[in-house]
């Protein structure tokens, strides 16, 4: 099998006016127009509708494309198995042969006794799911109070009910009525941002503040703490290296679970399969997505320890719980053929590189005047952008995203910012070229960003 261009016929700007008047887009933002259609895309470059050549810095435009666009291993995986099986249910005992195959995959990648797998369609899925299961895990083992759930300022945990009100961005919880209740959200470790912290160390304040809120909801109250190894929609923040080991030990000093949120840095985005582990984590669950196929089709899985699966649904216990697409025969054949790719052609180490050549790329851009702070980490970075350096006044948004729209139109690169902060998040077949090339691309707008007048000089 080849891949053939199944392109539509109608001009881009017909496209672009269906779009308009059809389609709803997530986060939309309604005083903006213009619409960027995309049609077709291989390794790290991407056209749209009128034929125009972009370099996807942003892995799909949203943390995704692993192995890159285009892969023939992939289409193939998905085209056998439409042939052989496209659907069938994972309800009660029912099953396939992909899933299973791809769950004992996952068991032997995830770290510590981490063993059963619960297949979604998404991250934001896996969220909510993993939540219940905390939830449930206490409920069956006679501890019913525990149904508080602790998450950070910053956080992104996805935009259902469940997980969006965990997502600590307050503009997914406004004007939605009320949101899920039970959710205590804590400041972030954002070493940058030593303010937030009133001089102390940051994991000494965190710690201090964590160990304060456990007793005033009561440890037997709470089920669980979400949290992502380093911040992604938070603007790639990681913490410091003692933060998630002590904050692991104190967790469990009171039984309260760990839910590692690795939609974003799990498989190979940062140099290994699951950032929780180096990270000191050692999580009871694990939520992924993204990664797992490299976007190709949708899913997500949330990985859990033995104890977890078996408290939820083990004995005469029935977990009832379901998502019609759960462990799609198809999206399972995909993941396993996009696994192997990352696996043969060592894109764990890629990752490394990549970070490398983005953090020497980026030392012109960190010394400009409206650059606070650059941060990577492996194949995903973040250029914090200020208004004064001294001070660390945020730069405004609209300003800020008037830089990602200049470094689109003007050299071609997608980018994205999170609020002041400028994201990268590029596949894992990024070459030291394309690197250069986004990297040089940032630097030159960045060096028209007039942070005295508050605009963006013209080329």
């Amino acid at each position: 099998m080849t891949i053939s261009s199944t392109r539509s016929a109608r001009s881009a700007a017909i496209l672009e006016d269906l779009d308009r008047r059809h389609v709803l887009h997530s986060h939309e933002r309604g005083p903006r127009r213009e619409r960027r259609v995309m049609v077709r895309g291989e390794g790290s470059t991407v056209w749209d509708a009128s034929g125009r050549e972009f370099l996807d810095a942003l892995g799909g435009g949203i943390w995704v494309a692993q192995v890159g666009h285009g892969r023939q291993e992939l289409a193939d995986a998905a085209a056998r198995q439409i042939s052989e099986l496209a659907h069938f249910t994972s309800f009660f005992e029912y099953g396939s042969d992909k899933a299973a195959l791809l769950a004992e995959r996952l068991a032997a990648l995830a770290p510590g006794d981490i063993n059963r797998v619960y297949f979604t369609c998404g991250g934001s899925e896996g969220v909510d799911t993993a939540l219940k299961l905390a939830r449930l895990y206490h409920h069956h083992r006679g501890e019913t109070d525990r149904n508080w759930i602790l998450a950070r300022h910053y956080g992104y945990h996805g935009a259902t009910y469940g997980s969006g009100t965990a997502t600590g961005i307050p503009d997914m919880q406004v004007a939605v009525g009320p949101n899920l209740p039970h959710v205590e959200k804590l400041m972030p470790p954002y070493p940058y941002r030593a303010e937030f912290y009133g001089g102390q160390d940051t994991t000494d304040f965190l710690l201090n503040e964590l160990s304060e809120t456990i007793e005033r909801l009561g440890a037997r109250n709470i089920a669980a703490m979400v949290g992502e190894p380093v911040l992604g929609g938070g603007g790639v923040i990681a913490p410091p290296s003692d933060y998630w080991p002590r904050v692991r030990e104190l967790l469990r000093s009171h039984g309260i679970l760990l839910i590692a949120d690795e939609v974003i840095t799990g498989y190979g985005r940062i140099g290994t399969w699951f950032d929780s582990a180096p990270r000191g984590m050692d999580p009871d669950i694990i939520t992924t997505a993204k990664g797992l196929t490299s976007g190709y089709v949708p899913m997500g899985a949330v990985l859990m320890r033995d104890e977890i699966a078996e408290a939820v649904a083990g004995g005469d216990r029935n977990f009832f719980h379901g998502y019609t697409y759960s462990g799609h025969p198809v999206s399972a054949a995909v993941a396993l053929a996009n696994l192997e790719v990352i696996e043969k052609e060592g894109l764990l180490g890629r990752s490394l590189e990549i970070g490398e050549w983005l953090r020497g790329g980026l030392v012109t851009a960190a010394g400009l005047p409206s650059v606070g702070d650059v941060r990577v980490e492996g194949a995903m970075a973040g250029i914090e952008l200020v208004v004064n350096k001294e001070t660390r006044e945020p730069l405004s948004m609209d300003l800020a995203l008037e830089v990602a729209d200049d470094v689109y139109e003007t050299h071609g690169v997608i980018t994205r910012n999170y609020g002041q902060t400028l994201v990268l998040s590029p596949p894992l077949v990024f070459t030291r070229a394309e690197a250069d090339r986004t990297t040089a691309a940032i630097t030159e707008v960045l060096g028209r960003l007039d942070v005295e007048a508050g605009r963006l000089n013209p080329r």
